[in-house]
Order: structure tokens, then sequence, then C-alpha cells
């Protein structure tokens, strides 16, 4: 089966994401874990290390912008907009959402 989100909104003025799936599978992920995961060159470190983004527990998602039939560009509020987040990505930390925000917290 090709993943594919059947419903994407923000939620509670943009403190989440909310996305359902073609797999039945549903998920709230937080603006935070978005933010501080964010799949752009910039934070994952292409070139680099991976960056350590500090202090976005009150990040807001302000946009979401579809990227082709793949992926979203989600705009928070700092305007930090340059991740694009596939379905794959986002159905992945629906999955993991705790264990994401968990190592990141244990790498501040």
């Amino acid at each position: 089966m090709n993943l594919t989100p059947i419903l994407i909104e923000k939620k509670d003025n943009g403190k989440y994401l909310l996305i359902s799936f073609n797999d039945n599978s549903k998920f709230s992920i937080s603006s935070e874990l978005l933010r501080v995961e964010s799949p752009s060159a910039d934070i994952q470190g292409h070139g680099g290390p991976k960056k350590i983004v500090r202090n976005k527990g009150s990040i807001l998602i302000n946009q979401i912008e579809p990227v082709g039939n793949y992926a979203v560009r989600i705009v928070f509020s700092d305007d930090h907009s340059s991740g694009i987040y596939s379905w794959e990505l986002l159905h992945d930390f629906g999955i993991n959402h705790d264990k994401y925000l968990e190592a990141y917290y244990n790498s501040l």
C-alpha cells in the first residue's frame, strides 16, 4: 500500500499536526518535535554534524503547504520553513513520537 494522508491539519492553534493515513493510522505530532527534527539540511547537518535546536517548546505551526503529492512544507512561528516532510517521515514521527522527543531532551 502506498502511504498517503487522508487528513492533515494543525490543532490547538498550531501546537500539533493532526494527520490520518490511508492505513487507518492517526497521529498528533507536536510542533516542537517537527521543528527540532526538521528534515532541512541546516538542521540535519548535511555536510556537518546535526544541529541541536533549543528552546522550541512554545513553537507553533503557522502554515502547512503541499509539496507535490509526496510531502508538506511546514512554516513555523520562528519563520523556519526549509524542511520538506515526506509522508513516510510524518508516519515515522507519529509512530515514534515519544522516542524521538526523549532522545532530543536527552541531547540537551
